[in-house]
């Protein structure tokens, strides 16, 4: 077993709702093998309200989370990323920039909850939590050190289609 840490960064396009909550529970969930980042192409100012008072009833840790732009992880600055997961579709479809490093990708799309208003909004910010935390979950048990880049990229695709999925776009990031 290696003491590697992974660097995953979470795309969307607004960088308010899902890649934050991907962010937070690959940081709690990784158990420091994983240190997970989320970032958007057109970020919203601010951190969706439901997704931060959704993280802090469960115990999160949500200081320092703030919807930032996907250039902050394409300078020479930024951290080697090993993964890139899509969480949108739109996203998915965007030219994405330059990463460091030769991170593998797919998309992991699941529908907004941000786009839920009123009645409803909450439950689509649980079921949100709950497609990604599966996802997470599988992404976890693979056997990092070991599986062949062919192996990984087919398993990080199916992931991707499990329960919840939207589009079946292939990720340019």
């Amino acid at each position: 077993m290696t003491d590697k840490i992974y660097n995953v960064l979470f795309l969307c396009t607004g960088n308010s709702a899902r890649s934050i909550l991907a962010e937070a529970l690959l940081n709690r969930m990784g158990q420091g093998r994983f240190r997970a980042y989320s970032a958007g192409s057109f970020p919203k100012d601010k951190v969706h309200a439901q997704t931060l008072a959704l993280l802090d009833e469960l115990g999160f840790e949500t200081e320092g989370l703030r919807s930032k732009s996907w250039d902050e992880f394409s300078g020479p600055d930024a951290p080697k990323l090993d993964f890139i997961f899509t969480v949108c579709d739109n996203a998915a479809g965007e030219t994405c920039p330059a990463w460091p490093g030769k991170p593998m990708t797919a998309h992991w799309g699941i529908e907004d909850p941000a786009a839920v208003e009123g009645p409803g909004q909450r439950e689509a910010f649980e079921r949100a939590l709950h497609y990604l935390s599966n996802r997470i979950s599988l992404f976890l048990a693979l056997p990092h050190e070991s599986i062949d880049e062919m192996a990984m990229a087919r398993r990080l695709k199916e992931i991707g289609g499990i329960e919840g999925a939207t589009g079946e776009r292939e990720t340019g990031a």
